[in-house]
């Protein structure tokens, strides 16, 4: 692993908040996409 001194640990937390937010990004994402389609589909049915 990189020597990242004295900031080792401020470092390797804004990575880990970084990837926390990025994750929760893809997920909103999928979820969102899941539910348009869920829509769409209820609306095709219904016409």
């Amino acid at each position: 692993m990189i020597d990242l001194g004295r900031y080792a640990g401020t470092v390797l937390a804004a990575y880990g908040v970084s990837l926390l937010l990025l994750a929760g990004l893809v997920w909103h994402s999928v979820a969102a996409n899941a539910r348009a389609r869920r829509n769409l589909e209820k609306h095709k049915t219904d016409a």
